[in-house]
């Protein structure tokens, strides 16, 4: 690295440090300047909350974006589950899986604002833990002795939460850590039950798609039990499967740390669509095993075609193909979004500087 990048890769790092002392504490303070609308009109409060929860996306997908890190989309036409009730499963590789989520939907009206995630329980502690706990997101504890309760916890926030809160998108990684931590477990697993090794992916878990699926698929129980629910918005169910394969150049992932420096060369990562209806997912759980492990072993081949070609082919999908596309972004937006938390961070210091002088004030006299 020369001084010109080490330069460039130390002023990305400061900006990110800054844009996060300037964003999320300022998207906290106004959940909590707005938390009686949350009783008061609680649709009002989570529309509003959904739309700071974009902007704040936003600031994400511009740090991917200024590195030179863009999306090409291929594959089925999405536009069908966009509005819908949809579960998005993907292939987990890399600590930046999720920011390049962030920036591929950043300019799609309907997605991020109405999007709930499942993820580990320690991203809570991390800076946006806050953000993502105070927008309903799950937190799923790993490990064997916490796999049973944490199914059940899932299935109950699903229920409380994400329907109640007209939610659209919920976000799932199956595999439930990345490539590289999860593959040598994923050989054991298939060494011992007679499954194909794969080397692109990990084999993925199938409890909390069976949750999943038991809770808000078209058969579930909570749809079809009437006695357990008390409000219409409990009949609704998941309408899409939306099945992404995340492929990076050379079989080489982009990491944070990529995002956060921009050490690495620009490139485009490959998002690759097939969108399946709710009801093509078997309610068997021995079927519905053997279609999510179908369609991993599908990644695995696309994947690996990626890899050795440089292409995906298009009769992985089952409908007409829609022309691969450039996810672009709006920079004025990004340059309005920027001003808006600014000037939002300012008055939010003024008002706590109002309220400390008001204190010191009556304290004294």
């Amino acid at each position: 690295m020369n001084l010109h990048q080490f330069a460039l890769g130390l002023f990305r790092v400061s900006f990110i440090l800054l844009n996060n002392l300037y964003c999320i504490p300022t998207y906290v303070v106004w959940m909590l300047l707005l938390w009686p609308l949350r009783k008061i009109a609680p649709s009002f409060y989570w529309n509003l909350e959904g739309y700071l929860f974009q902007w704040l996306l936003a600031m994400v997908s511009l740090w991917c974006e200024s590195a030179g890190y863009k999306i090409i989309e291929m594959g089925e036409d999405i536009s069908k589950c966009l509005d819908k009730r949809t579960l998005l499963i993907a292939n987990h590789q890399s600590t930046a899986d999720v920011p390049m989520i962030f920036s591929c939907f950043n300019n799609r009206k309907n997605v991020l604002p109405n999007i709930m995630w499942i993820m580990d329980s320690l991203f809570k502690y991390t800076n946006f833990g806050v953000v993502s706990y105070l927008h309903q997101d799950f937190f799923i504890k790993s490990g064997k002795e916490n796999r049973e309760k944490a199914l059940q916890d899932l299935s109950k926030h699903l229920v409380d939460k994400y329907l109640p809160l007209e939610r659209k998108w919920l976000v799932l990684f199956p595999e439930g850590g990345f490539l590289r931590k999860r593959k040598p477990i994923s050989h054991r697993y298939a060494e011992k039950n007679g499954l194909p090794k794969f080397e692109n992916v990990s084999l993925p878990r199938v409890g909390a798609l069976k949750i999943i699926m038991s809770t808000l698929g078209p058969q579930s129980s909570v749809n079809n039990n009437s006695s357990t629910t008390k409000d219409s918005h409990k009949l609704q169910h998941i309408d899409y499967i939306l099945d992404i394969t995340i492929a990076y150049p050379n079989a080489v992932p982009i990491d944070l740390s990529h995002i956060a420096f921009g050490s690495r060369p620009p490139c485009d990562t490959i998002f690759f669509y097939r969108v399946y209806q709710a009801t093509e997912v078997p309610e068997d759980s021995e079927a519905m095993t053997s279609w999510l492990f179908d369609r991993w072993a599908e990644k695995e081949r696309m994947l690996q075609s990626y890899y050795d070609t440089g292409e995906i082919p298009l009769s992985y999908c089952r409908t007409k193909p829609c022309e691969p596309q450039l996810v672009a972004q709006d920079y004025l937006r990004f340059l309005l979004l920027h001003i808006f938390f600014i000037t939002s961070s300012y008055l939010h210091v003024k008002m706590l500087l109002a309220a400390y002088q008001f204190c010191m004030h009556f304290l004294v006299y």
